[in-house]
C-alpha cells in the first residue's frame, strides 16, 4: 500500500464520516478491503477517496445501492467520468436565476412593514426562504422572482396564509408535470443511453448534453400552455362576472355539438335513444350552474375573508 496510510479512525476524521459508517460500508461492499497488520486494519488514500465520492453522490441523492452499482462499474473497468459528468449536468441549476439575500427588516419593509413570524416560519418551510447559519436576522432567497410575486400579490390584497396555501397546491400540480416531463424524456430519448445499468463514458457523456438541451423545453412549453390556459380562463370568468343578473336571452340559436359516439352510446344505454339530446343539455346546463355558483362563491368567500382581515 502506498501513499498515506490510516487507521480507521484517522480515516473517518480525514473523510467527515464515522468509524460506524465506515464498517457499514465496508460490511455492503462498497469499500475495498484494507490491509489487515497484526490485530488491525491499515486503509489508504484509495479508500479515503471511494468516501468522498460516495459522500458526494450521497449528497447529490443517490441511494447506496445506486452507488455500489456505479463504483461496481468503474472498478469493472468501464469508467465513471461520464456519470458523474451527467450527475453534475443533472444536479446542477435549471434556471438562469441567482439566489440573493434579504435582511429581516428588508422582508418586514417588502410585506407592508408588518411583522409576521408565523408567516416566516411558512416560508422557511416551503424553501420560499432559508436560514444563514449564525445569522437570525438575515435570509437566504433561492428564488427572488418567487418572493416578488407573493410580495405583489400581497399588496393587491391577497392575505398571506391565501398565498402560502396557493403555493402549496402549486407545487403539487407543478412536480406532478415535471414527474411526466421526465417519464416522456426517459422513456423516448434517456432509456437508450441509461437502459437499467450503469452507462459507458460515451453513453452518459451524450444523455448529460440532451440534458442541456432538454432542459429550456420543459419551462418553455409549460409558459406557453400556461399563457395560452390563463387567457382562457380568464376571459371566461371575466364573461361569468360581467354577465351575472342578466336575464337570459329568449332567442337561443340552437348549435350542433360534436359528442363522442362512445360518449353518446354510453347515454343511450342509459337513458334511451329518444332522451339522449335532452338528457346531453340537461347535463350540460347542470355543470355550468355549477361552475357558476363556484364561481360566486369563491368570490364571496374571499371578500368576506378580507373584510375581516380589514
Amino acid at each position: 500500500m502506498s501513499g498515506a496510510e490510516y487507521r480507521i479512525e484517522a480515516l473517518a476524521q480525514a473523510s467527515g464520516a464515522t468509524v460506524r459508517t465506515i464498517r457499514a460500508y465496508q460490511d455492503r461492499g462498497l469499500l475495498p478491503t484494507p490491509e489487515r497488520r497484526g490485530r488491525a486494519n491499515v486503509y489508504g488514500e484509495t479508500h479515503l477517496a471511494r468516501l468522498r465520492q460516495i459522500a458526494d453522490l450521497l449528497e447529490r441523492g443517490y441511494s447506496l445501492a445506486s452507488i455500489k452499482e456505479l463504483l461496481e462499474a468503474w472498478d469493472a473497468g468501464r469508467g465513471l467520468g461520464g456519470v458523474l459528468g451527467l450527475v453534475a449536468e443533472v444536479h446542477g441549476p435549471w434556471t438562469d436565476e441567482e439566489a440573493a439575500r434579504i435582511s429581516r427588516t428588508e422582508l418586514d419593509e417588502r410585506f407592508g412593514a408588518m411583522r409576521d413570524d408565523a408567516a416566516v416560519e411558512e416560508a422557511l418551510e416551503l424553501g420560499v426562504l432559508e436560514r444563514v447559519p449564525g445569522r437570525d436576522d438575515t435570509f437566504v432567497v433561492p428564488s427572488p422572482q418567487e418572493l416578488t410575486v407573493a410580495v405583489e400579490l400581497y399588496a393587491a390584497g391577497v392575505p398571506l396564509a391565501a398565498i402560502s396555501g396557493h403555493l402549496r397546491e402549486l407545487r403539487g400540480q407543478v412536480e406532478h408535470i415535471a414527474a411526466r416531463f421526465l417519464e416522456f424524456t426517459g422513456e423516448h430519448v434517456f432509456a437508450r443511453y441509461l437502459g437499467h445499468r450503469p452507462p459507458t463514458d460515451a453513453e452518459a457523456a451524450e444523455a448529460a448534453a440532451l440534458v442541456r438541451r432538454l432542459r429550456p423545453l420543459a419551462q418553455q412549453s409549460v409558459d406557453a400552455e400556461l399563457a395560452r390556459a390563463m387567457r382562457l380562463f380568464a376571459t371566461r370568468q371575466l364573461e361569468q362576472h360581467l354577465s351575472a343578473g342578466l336575464p337570459l336571452p329568449t332567442d337561443v340559436e340552437e348549435r350542433s355539438v360534436a359528442v363522442p359516439a362512445g360518449t353518446i352510446r354510453a347515454v343511450e344505454a342509459l337513458v334511451g335513444l329518444e332522451n339522449v339530446a335532452a338528457f346531453v343539455a340537461a347535463a350540460t346546463e347542470r355543470e355550468v350552474q355549477a361552475r357558476a355558483l363556484d364561481a360566486l362563491t369563491s368570490t364571496d368567500r374571499q371578500t368576506r375573508h378580507i373584510d375581516q382581515v380589514d
